[in-house]
């Protein structure tokens, strides 16, 4: 007898999988350096910001590294900008990770941020946690899609690994509910997330009086720009903690980048034109100063230095003589100009977004 059971949707693949024109970044540029800007209709980034004197944009003081520890994910989610998936077999090796810790011993860096894909993937992941807290570094984060705790039994003691470390957990939660974070992360996301939410809880995570943190991660599921952070942040907490009884710290709320996967849906959908306009009318110059890039170094799975993680799956390479961890050198890094192109919008537009929510 045939199955009545509606029938899985088979998992996305990635760009890079797709063999998608843009898995190339030269071919994502094209589209952001060409048509409404080249024509003149939108202005060039770096024109917006001359108006106020911030061109060339310049870092400030160095307080975070970003490391981006592979590529490879559990998920593959339609905005993804960093085209992550199962298939993306791009790890860093321990030989990298030595590297990184060297010059975390050494940086006037105090945060280390570690990022994927699903960075819990890494199958040295454990190893350079244990060895970077050794390193005293301060303040340390993990951005985990929460489903990769509950993904496989080797990763279910992840809260009590994170707890040991005193890990802070940044969490991607498209939505307080189930139908909007399936439609962007795939089926069975929100149960899964959920899930792991109330295992960090139950570990002191999010609670409140505990500092063992954890925040949430929101981005829009379409071609709009996200609402106020506040606002949301009441709406977020009021239905987890009401529905799941679930509670965390702060919700960020972060701007989707014109790239990679997210870039393939406005096209494909023809939006691409409209989200860009809506991008440069929403341009706030009170949010460039404290753009991520200038206090942020991004280091990539094989060791390249970035201004941001943005510019990083744009292959945009720092503008310094040392543009590998190899060849790490504060000093040098600090003097250079930070590239940009007009994916940059988004980290300006309305209050601003970073990878720690809104800037201005």
């Amino acid at each position: 007898m045939e199955s009545i059971l509606p029938k899985k949707k088979p998992m996305q693949k990635s760009l890079k999988a797709r063999d998608n024109d843009l898995a190339a970044s030269n071919k994502q540029l094209q589209i952001l350096d060409g048509g409404i800007f080249a024509d003149g209709e939108l202005p060039y980034f770096k024109d917006k910001i001359a108006e106020i004197g911030h061109f060339p944009l310049r870092p400030k003081k160095l307080e975070i590294l970003q490391i981006n520890v592979g590529y490879m994910c559990n998920q593959v989610c339609e905005h993804c900008h960093v085209d992550a998936g199962p298939d993306r077999k791009e790890i860093m090796t321990r030989e990298t990770m030595q590297l990184c810790l060297e010059v975390i011993k050494n940086t006037g860096a105090y945060t280390l941020d570690l990022t994927g894909g699903a960075p819990e993937m890494n199958p040295d992941f454990r190893w350079f946690v244990e060895e970077a807290a050794k390193a005293g570094i301060k303040d340390f984060i993990v951005r985990s899609n929460l489903t990769i705790i509950r993904a496989n039994k080797k990763y279910y003691d992840l809260p009590d690994f994170f707890k040991k470390h005193n890990v802070h957990v940044i969490s991607s939660m498209p939505h307080y509910t189930r139908g909007k974070t399936d439609k962007q992360r795939g089926d069975g996301v929100f149960d899964k997330s959920i899930k792991a939410l109330q295992e960090l809880n139950a570990r002191g995570y999010g609670m409140p009086g505990n500092n063992l943190r954890l925040d949430l991660v929101y981005n829009p599921s379409g071609a709009y720009l996200p609402g106020d952070q506040a606002a949301m942040e009441k709406d977020f907490k009021k239905a987890l903690d009401e529905d799941f009884g679930i509670q965390f710290h702060n919700l960020f709320a972060i701007t989707n980048l014109p790239i990679a996967r997210f870039l393939d849906y406005l096209i494909a959908s023809e939006n691409y034109e409209d989200y860009m306009y809506a991008l440069v009318e929403a341009y706030n110059p009170a949010a460039v100063a404290n753009v991520m890039c200038t206090n942020t170094i991004s280091i990539s799975w094989d060791g390249w230095l970035y201004d941001c993680d943005f510019n990083q799956m744009l292959d945009l390479k720092v503008a310094s003589k040392v543009k590998h961890i190899k060849d790490y050198n504060e000093d040098l890094l600090n003097d250079r100009n930070i590239i940009i192109s007009q994916h940059c919008y988004g980290c300006t537009a309305g209050a601003g977004s970073s990878c720690q929510g809104t800037v201005a």
